[in-house]
């Protein structure tokens, strides 16, 4: 409401002039790309940085009803502390106001970007390094740029299925030499199979095809930002020692450009989120014929694929005015899981036994021994950070693990929403995320020092969300 005084008569009255508020937008990113000489984490073992073969960045976009500011940011990175994002979340309310609920940040999962995690995923981090420090000043200040280029904006979303990059990687297989666990056991199911083995009988559970995105233009049309969202886990394929973003960091660069928006000011942020891909990589295990990729060409295959199809969905979305945004924050108190007396004995024997024992010289039971030891010293219970966004008819939710393809769907068919997705590894990074199903089943994604919480732990989860979805579903939207 706008009062406007008149002089009538020498006398003044106040005019009541109704108004519609403004939906606004704005996108920055922020270089995170860090020194030679850093960790790379991914694989089993850290290897030291050589070479930066494309940057890191925070890429952040901040929308904006005329009531409330949404800010999202999505990082070039394998997983970062809670700590690290309360940081910089902190540092964003003080110099803007943005209340941390509103604020989602989460890593892209690749593993070719130096670490920013501690020694142990459920171990508090107490004295933040100079690199995490750096992390959480670039995400706030990513956070102040885009709210500093706010413009007048149109939003809108949709969704396409692009299957062919997905397949779950865990395996029933028909021969039991392949399903031994650094504990001395047999599981069910297996991790990244051999590939064209005949061995193999039935991936574990599903995929998610469908590609989401939010796409956000200026009143004259021109692109300002696209935040994807797609259920594969990292593609890799890089050079031992390389800096990369894998093919989030490819997919930014060819949206723009078949948006047309490779050259303009303030530069257009393409973005693509994690969803709930702790399951699912783009290895299509039963192939025969396996074709030999050159460095980063299979991740620039994946990212053309998935861009091309963004592309292809963004020139049919209906594109609105003004939608209300809201936000909802909360903590849930989960148990961590324990070494059992005799799982500690067992590690006991390898750390402290005979240097000719086979186990010491198979480092997957070095690794783990190293595991339990440390999640001894750790909380017996963590207090995790759940978010849910609502952008009008669509429902976003943010958990801080790496989670499960089924949990995403179910999350999609549950949602009061429209249309729902998932970030995953936001607002912390806690390990995979099983159902208690695929706990049963065993395999790489469920081993303790894989997984840290309660097999419950995805029940408890998917409840709380959906109960905050609830909760933001039925707030009326005023403009």
């Amino acid at each position: 409401m706008v009062c406007i005084v008149l002089l009538l008569g020498g006398h003044c009255r106040a005019q009541a002039e109704d108004t519609k508020p403004v939906f606004r937008a704005g996108a920055a990113t922020s270089n995170i790309t860090p020194p030679l000489g850093e960790l790379i984490v991914g694989g089993w073992q850290p290897i030291p940085a050589t070479n930066v073969h494309d940057e890191l960045h925070a890429r952040c976009v901040v929308l904006d009803d005329g009531q409330t500011q949404l800010a999202i940011v999505i990082c070039d990175n394998v997983g970062i502390p809670v700590e690290v994002y309360d940081l910089a979340k902190q540092q964003i309310h003080d110099a803007t106001g943005i209340p941390a609920s509103h604020v989602l940040t989460a890593a892209t999962h690749t593993h070719s970007a130096t670490t920013a995690r501690g020694p142990l995923k459920t171990l508090p981090e107490t004295e933040l390094s100079d690199y995490q420090k750096f992390i959480a000043h670039r995400i706030s200040d990513g956070v102040r740029r885009a709210l500093a280029q706010l413009e007048p904006a149109r939003i809108g979303w949709g969704s396409i299925d692009e299957p062919s990059e997905l397949f779950n990687r865990r395996w029933f297989v028909n021969d039991a030499s392949l399903l031994s666990n650094p504990f001395g056991g047999i599981d069910q199911v297996r991790m990244n199979p051999p590939r064209g083995s005949s061995k193999l009988d039935r991936p574990a559970g599903p995929t998610d095809p469908e590609i989401s995105f939010v796409s956000l233009q200026g009143t004259d049309g021109h692109p300002i930002a696209l935040l994807a969202n797609y259920s594969l886990h990292y593609v890799g394929g890089v050079r031992s020692g390389d800096v990369s973003a894998d093919y989030f960091g490819y997919f930014a660069k060819f949206i723009g450009e078949k948006l047309g928006a490779s050259d303009q000011s303030p530069p257009f942020v393409g973005i693509l989120s994690n969803g709930t891909s702790g399951d699912v990589n783009n290895i299509n295990f039963p192939e025969q014929t396996l074709r030999k990729y050159r460095s980063y060409e299979k991740m620039q295959e994946v990212a053309e694929k998935i861009a091309s199809r963004v592309y292809e969905a963004n020139q049919k979305i209906d594109f609105h005015d003004w939608v209300p945004l809201a936000a909802k924050q909360a903590n849930l108190t989960l148990k961590t899981r324990q070494p059992t007396p005799e799982m500690i004995e067992y590690f006991a024997n390898i750390t402290t036994g005979d240097d000719n024992d086979p186990r010491r010289r198979n480092s997957r039971e070095e690794i783990y021994a190293d595991r339990i030891a440390k999640i001894q010293t750790a909380p017996k219970q963590i207090k995790i950070q759940l978010q849910t966004l609502r952008i009008g008819d669509l429902g976003i939710a943010a958990i801080p693990f790496e989670v499960f393809t089924e949990t995403g769907l179910e999350l999609k068919h549950r949602s009061p929403f429209a249309d729902t997705f998932t970030i995953e590894l936001a607002n912390g990074s806690y390990g995979y995320l099983p159902t208690p199903e695929q706990h049963r089943l065993g395999g790489y994604e469920t081993w303790l020092g894989s997984n840290y919480v309660e097999k419950e732990a995805t029940t408890k989860i998917v409840a709380k969300l959906l109960e905050m979805f609830k909760t933001l579903h039925q707030v009326s939207p005023k403009q």
